[in-house]
């Protein structure tokens, strides 16, 4: 019996043997016949913004020989002190340690932009004698490497009534009071900053009510939220756009008009709609042309008109109009920036080519630029110019959408005075404003010749210009 398990027990680990050597055979066979894998793809190249490097003193002395105030409709300089001023105040508000833009190349605290506008009013009164001090004074940084996109808005001017009028259909309308507004941050984090805009039915809450059903089906009409009215349903839209204008009464005095909230609904432009249906090209699509073409095609208004379910409700006022900052804004020198890219508050060297007018005018803009505004469409390398009221404005706003140069102007002081920046962020300047400091802001200048020393577009109701930009 013990012989017998033994000669079993050989056998079957002889057996077991051979089974393990055949599994190792194939695995063996399966290795060498199976394709190599490859190594895992390295991870792409991290792309990096280039840096801002500001213009040499040679260069911002060539771009201030093309300055002049005339082509904003400036007779000095010193035009710009309330326009500074009211930066000023705006800036000096933040805590001057805070960062207000930080990019590559460019990190600016809110002292700094501070000391720049300070730096600047002590220049206004040199400036038309020596306007050079504009490139010894200060540092020119590009806002991108690319041209900047300028757009223009305006205040538009309406015939209107204060009182029901048979010859003034058409409603303007202030906040209604049954529109309520809540803060989604307070819910959570991912929400901060943006907002619900709703009104509560018996089936619970539903969203504001429509352009179309407030001009065309009166779910606002005898509900006492009348502010206005006007004669035409196509300038009262256009008001819309630009989120303030001037009503000119019938006993001919004026009263401003201005921004008070919206709906919250969503936008859809009149020029995107009538593009996107094929009645213009991207091409034909200027303000004038829009507009035109729905006054011609009164059939299509309605339906034209409602595809924008956005809303937007004013106030009455005596002086306007007003920029986000708080402040009025001045004609052909305030903008309406993305804040990502531009402190609001700073100041600017703008120049861009300018429509022109049958009866005249300059064929282009420029001069010095202050960041007042923002706007809903306003986003990226944007600008939007305020182009003022009237005709003239209308034409211009109408029809600018055009490249420009832009440089943000930082005092020799306020650079001199930066803390370091972000890590990365850092580009030394190897041009003439000065030496290449490892703040990444360019550089100091060392000329020893530093001074001593807040529209429509924010209702996000477009592009804050009178062409609605597809």
């Amino acid at each position: 019996m013990i012989h017998t398990r033994s000669g079993r027990s050989r056998r079957a680990a002889s057996a077991l043997f051979r089974a393990l050597g055949l599994l190792l055979l194939a695995l063996v066979l399966a290795w060498g016949c199976a394709k190599p894998v490859a190594p895992p793809a390295p991870p792409p190249p991290k792309v990096e913004r280039p840096s801002l490097e500001p213009l040499s003193v040679e260069q911002a002395l060539q771009r201030v020989g093309q300055m002049h105030p005339s082509t904003q409709g400036l007779t000095s300089w010193r035009d710009l002190e309330p326009g500074l001023k009211a930066n000023l105040a705006y800036v000096s508000g933040k805590p001057a340690r805070d960062v207000a833009v930080d990019r590559p190349g460019l990190r600016l605290t809110w002292g700094a932009v501070r000391q720049t506008l300070e730096d600047l009013l002590g220049a206004l009164p040199y400036l038309d004698d020596d306007p050079a001090l504009l490139a010894r004074v200060f540092a020119w940084f590009p806002v991108e490497q690319q041209d900047t996109l300028v757009t223009g808005y305006y205040e538009p001017l309406l015939d209107a009534s204060l009182e029901p009028d048979p010859d003034f259909p058409y409603a303007i309308y202030s906040q209604p009071k049954d529109m309520l507004v809540a803060d989604l941050g307070e819910f959570h984090s991912r929400w901060k900053g943006h907002k619900l805009h709703y009104r509560l039915t018996r089936n619970g809450i539903k969203p504001y009510h429509s352009r179309g059903e407030i001009d065309f089906g009166g779910a606002l009409k005898g509900k006492g939220a009348e502010l206005a009215w006007v004669k035409d349903p196509i300038d009262l839209y256009f008001l819309h756009i630009q989120g303030s204008g001037r009503l000119i009464l019938p006993d001919g005095s004026v009263k401003h008009v201005l921004y008070a909230n919206k709906n919250g609904r969503e936008l859809a432009m009149l020029g995107r709609t009538v593009i996107n249906r094929g009645y213009l090209t991207r091409d034909e699509a200027s303000m004038p042309r829009i507009r035109s073409f729905v006054q011609q095609n009164p059939h299509l208004a309605k339906d034209l008109l409602s595809a924008d379910l956005s809303y937007v409700f004013f106030r009455l006022s005596d002086v306007g109009p007003f920029g986000s900052m708080g402040s009025l804004l001045t004609p052909m020198t305030s903008i309406a920036v993305d804040r990502s890219l531009i402190p609001l508050g700073a100041a600017l060297a703008m120049t861009t080519p300018l429509p022109v007018p049958k009866q005249g005018g300059p064929a282009r803009l420029s001069g010095l630029m202050l960041a007042q505004d923002t706007g809903g469409a306003i986003v990226g390398n944007h600008v939007d110019l305020f182009c003022g009221a009237g005709v003239y404005a209308e034409f211009v706003s109408g029809r600018m959408k055009n490249p420009g140069q832009l440089h943000i102007l930082v005092s020799s002081r306020a650079l001199a005075d930066l803390p370091p920046p972000t890590p990365g962020n850092g580009a030394a300047a190897k041009n003439g404003n000065g030496a290449a400091a490892k703040n990444g802001n360019g550089a100091a200048a060392k000329n020893g010749n530093g001074a001593a020393n807040g529209h429509g577009s924010k209702n996000g109701n477009g592009n804050g210009n009178g062409a609605p930009t597809p």
